[in-house]
């Protein structure tokens, strides 16, 4: 009977050691890191070129080198404080022909503040 007792504890204490990872796949979910946010405040940025860092805009826009669509000094040298609402919309829709014939994907998704907020931080860029 010990010698038993004596292999269910051996068996229990290597069970509960380290595991070893065998190079296999798990279809077990480990949980998530802890991820500390910061807001752009806090972070010193301006919120609108924090939303055009997390968005698609510069797949196609730079801030001072034209890509596929205007660089974003660009715009700002075209456009003043008066034109935001229109940019906002022109973000939001999409559309083409001011800048050439090369449309600008529409971001049906996005909301007006934060296309705001991203033309805002466009326009500081004046030079």
């Amino acid at each position: 009977m010990n010698k038993y007792l004596m292999i269910i504890a051996m068996l229990a204490v290597v069970s509960c050691g380290k595991k070893v990872d065998s190079g296999k796949e798990s279809n077990v979910m480990l949980p998530e890191p802890a991820v500390k946010v910061m807001d752009s405040a806090t972070a010193g940025k301006h919120e609108g070129l924090a939303l055009i860092e997390g968005a698609d805009c510069l797949t196609c826009h730079k801030m001072d080198t034209k890509l596929v669509g205007p660089s974003y000094q660009e715009v700002a040298a075209k456009y003043t404080e008066a034109d935001v609402d229109k940019l906002a919309t022109k973000i939001i829709e999409g559309g083409k022909g001011v800048w050439g014939e090369i449309p600008m994907t529409a971001h049906k998704g996005m909301s007006p503040d934060n296309a705001k907020k991203m033309v805002e931080y466009i326009l500081t860029l004046k030079k």
